[in-house]
Parts: C-alpha cells; structure tokens; sequence
C-alpha cells in the first residue's frame, strides 16, 4: 500500500447497542441456515435404525428422571441452606448504605490510575507514519482465516502485524482501492473468498465486525430449499457471482470501477459509486473458470482476463465493445497475468508450466495462436505470482510452487536473465510484488505463512546490471521477516483447498 494512504491514528470500532442486536440476529440466521443445511444433506436412516434410536432415547430418559420436590430437599438438606456456620463479617449483599455508583473510573477517588495515559499508550502504539508502507497478507489457520495488516518501517527494517480482519471463508484474491462506497475516499481492501461475494474492508478501522460494501451479496435473495432449487440458484447470471471469486483488479483512472473474475466462467464490472451492490457487465467470452484480471493502466478502459479453457486462454477486451475479443492459446492453464507498466501493448502471462510468455495485445490472430515476443523458462512447477516495479524498466520478478523467488532483468535491448534465484523459507510461493513507493523492496509469502520483506538493494546482481537506476548504497537488512513461527512443517498442502472444491458448483457450496 502506498506511504500515506493510510490515516495516522486508525479509528477503532466501538458497537451500539443496534449493531449488537443486528449481529446477533445476523448469527441466528446463519445458524438456522445451517441446520437446515444439514437436514437437507444429511443420509435419512432406514425405519429399522431410527426405531433403535428412539428406544435408546427413552432408555436415557428413565434413567435421568427428575427427582421428586421430597428427594432434593433431603439430599440437599434444604431445610437448613440459610444457616451456614462460621460466618464472619457482614454478608456480601447485606446493608448497601453509603454505597456510591461512580460512571467511570476518573470519577472515583480511591481510584488513582488514570485511564486517559492507557487510551493515549494504545494510541500511539497504533499510529502509523507517512513514511510507512502497509502490506496486505490473507491468511488461514486452524480453518480460520482472516485478513492481515502489516507494517513495515522501512528505515528502521521492521515488519510487525498492525491488525487484522477476520474473513467469512478461505481467501483467494485481495485488491488494494482507495474509493469505498459512493466516492468515499479513504484506504480499503476488496477481497475474494470461496464465497460468491466481495468484501470491502475499511482498512483504518480497527476490530470491524462488518465490511464497508459487499458486492454480489446473497443476503437478501430467498434461500433454496430443494435440490433442484438449489441448480437453479447457482445458475450462471449478470447480476452477481455464483462461485469462488479468484482474481479482483482495480481501476487506477476510472476509481470507481473494479474488475472480477470467477470459477462461474464470468468476468463482471461492478460499480462503487452504484446505490445497488449489483453487478453494471457481466463478460461471458470465457466457457471454464477464470483464473487472473487485469486493468492497463495506460489504456483505462481495456482489461485481460486468463481462464482454464481450451488447456488456458488469455483474452484481452475493451469494456466499451465487449463483443471484440482477441484471445491467444497457451496449452496450460493461466495462473498470473501483469500489463507491462513501460510498454502499455505488452503483457505477461504465467501458467501452470512453469512458463512465463510475453505478448503484444496487438498482434493477436483469429484462431489465437499468434507467437509471444519471447518465454522465460521460468520455475519447474506452476508460477503462481508475477510482478513489476513501477520504477525499474526491465525488472521483474517471479514466484513459483517449487518454493523459489526468481528476480529478472527484462529489458528491451538485453538478453532476458534471471539474476537472483533464491528459497526464502516461505515454502511454496503465492505471492510476490513489488513496493509502489521504493524501486527495489519486495514482499513475498507462501505456503508456511511468513511473510518476507525482500531488499534487492544490497544485492551485486542487481547493482551491477542496474547501474544509475536509483540504486541505495547505504547499508540495509537484505531479508526482513516478522517475529512469528508459523507452521514450519515441509507439507504444506494439508492447509490447501483439494483440487474436488473447483469440481462443480454443490461441491463448492459444500466447502
């Protein structure tokens, strides 16, 4: 996140008495939809064993008779309860004269600690200074997951957990935004989960219970009760998403426009300064899920999305002509997709390969099997994060699932290189990218939960190819890593969701 998007003091969320009614009667609903869940899924048993189990019941029942008034008062000795021996001092609820009710601390006088130095100790270990950059890490542990905010004080080299948020189902895709709801301007994050929502989080608010927005929302929409009801209602639709929602890109010109993509086959446009939270487009140019979207940022109004179908497709559309789509075949399934912010016709796509390939969005071909410009050899298993700096031509840097963060020198007029190859612990890599405020710090995750803080400053690769590119020569930490052991184990695919929850859509709403 940008230096100074977020506000010095997060304001911290304190619930009325309506939002504490309005959640509990949220949970109740939840709860009985649940229940009926399960009614409606459950194995109904044969007549011979719900026989056996009503008998069992009234057997526990007959034994676990209610004592009669006569028994409880003699195995009690109820008769003498108020005559309790050795009592000293005045009982606890006796004579409450003089006794005085004071609203808050401040106002009592044998009460010496002042509650105004707490509030303004918590307060300044929650501030957060311009010159602190945010990151973004969706996480989940233990089947919980939750959003994190993190700090890093890019002078002193420390990274430590700011807040978090908690998330309604595992996380797949997070996109930083500075427009909330109705031209709200401010510091939020959308995020896609296996739900076939949006959320839109408020990121200077602490302890939330509830997003800013959610787009797509099925709250309001009558639930199915039959199994043929229930196709019906994940029937593919223009209004909202109706599975897992994997990529999400934001519109840097046009502010109040996002992008997502599904595994519904959809890619849709959503609408912040909307008063409805539905869908404005809905695209249907792809026939499997949709893996990666994105905005060009020099050419505000075209976008790319990459999908599953015909063994991976990249598409590239203008939002204005949705009906002209230009597509390239990959021969495997896309997992990344980055415009190149030096050169607005190219792009970059990754795929399960390991293969990274570089075309011009104006060279495509009927049949989509126009040639890329050129194919890093990238990692030996699927590249499931790319990046660019916003502030080196040329420099790039690539994540893989064989647990390697690779750093690349691009550059027009230079042979295409890997300079660093390196494990950095974080186990299989799901994340990597670049600081939008300093040219060579990177952040990078994985499948172990670490998140690390990657200065490509003090490293002779980069410094030697990169000469006169704003290269620091003052002395930094390399590697920066939060003070956290998390889940060190080698097998990291038990927190993993199974390759069956993108089978069909009854299995994704099982998950």
């Amino acid at each position: 996140i940008p230096k100074g998007a977020a506000k010095q003091f997060p304001t911290k969320t304190e619930l009325t008495e309506e939002e504490y009614k309005q959640i509990s009667e949220d949970i109740g609903a939840e709860i009985l939809d649940a229940k009926d869940g399960i009614k409606f899924n459950e194995h109904i048993e044969s007549d011979d064993e719900q026989e056996a189990v009503e008998k069992d019941s009234e057997k526990v029942d007959h034994e676990r008779e209610i004592l009669t008034k006569e028994d409880l008062v003699k195995k009690y000795d109820l008769d003498n309860y108020d005559e309790e021996e050795g009592q000293v001092g005045i009982p606890v609820f006796g004579k409450s004269v003089g006794l005085t009710y004071h609203s808050s601390n401040n106002e009592d006088p044998y009460i010496l600690l002042n509650d105004t130095l707490d509030d303004e100790e918590e307060l300044n270990e929650m501030e957060i200074l311009p010159t602190d950059n945010l990151i973004l890490a969706c996480k989940t542990e233990d089947d919980v997951s939750h959003l994190e905010i993190l700090v890093y004080e890019n002078e002193e080299d420390n990274l430590y957990v700011h807040h978090d948020i908690m998330l309604p189902s595992f996380p797949l895709c997070t996109e930083w935004l500075d427009f909330g709801k109705k031209g709200v301007q401010g510091n939020f994050a959308a995020i896609g989960t296996f739900e076939p929502e949006i959320e839109i989080w408020n990121l200077d608010s602490v302890d939330a219970i509830y997003p800013e927005v959610i787009l797509g929302s099925t709250k309001n929409l009558k639930k199915p009760t039959t199994k043929k009801k229930t196709k019906k209602f994940n029937q593919v639709n223009d209004s909202r998403h109706v599975g897992a929602v994997t990529s999400i890109s934001w519109n840097k010109s046009h502010r109040n426009l996002i992008l997502t993509g599904s595994v519904d086959t959809t890619v849709k446009l959503w609408d912040l300064s909307s008063d409805t939270s539905t869908a404005v487009k809905s695209y249907a140019h792809h026939i499997d899920k949709v893996a990666a979207v994105s905005w060009n940022d020099k050419e505000p109004t075209v976008f790319l999305s990459g999908g599953y179908d015909n063994g991976g497709r990249v598409c590239c559309l203008d939002s204005r002509q949705p009906d002209t789509v230009s597509s390239w075949n990959l021969g495997s399934d896309v997992e990344c997709i980055k415009w190149d912010p030096w050169r607005s016709e190219r792009f970059l796509v990754s795929t399960e390969d390991g293969l990274v390939r570089c075309f011009d969005a104006r060279n495509a071909l009927p049949k989509g099997d126009a040639k890329p410009l050129y194919i890093l050899h990238a990692h030996d298993s699927a590249v499931s994060s790319l990046d660019f700096s916003s502030h080196v031509d040329g420099l790039l840097v690539t994540g893989g699932a064989d647990k390697f963060c690779k750093v690349w020198d691009i550059r027009e007029d230079q042979p295409k290189k890997c300079i660093v190859s390196r494990d950095l612990g974080v186990g299989k890599v799901f994340a990597a990218s670049f600081c939008v405020d300093t040219p060579y710090v990177l952040a990078c995750t994985g499948s172990k939960g670490k998140i690390i803080v990657w200065n490509l400053e003090n490293n002779s690769g980069v410094r030697n190819l990169f000469k006169g590119e704003n290269v620091a020569s003052e002395n930094k930490k390399e590697i920066v890593e939060i003070e956290e052991e998390i889940n060190n184990e080698d097998d990291e695919d038990d927190d993993l969701p199974d390759d069956d929850q993108w089978e069909d859509d009854d299995k994704m709403d099982e998950n």
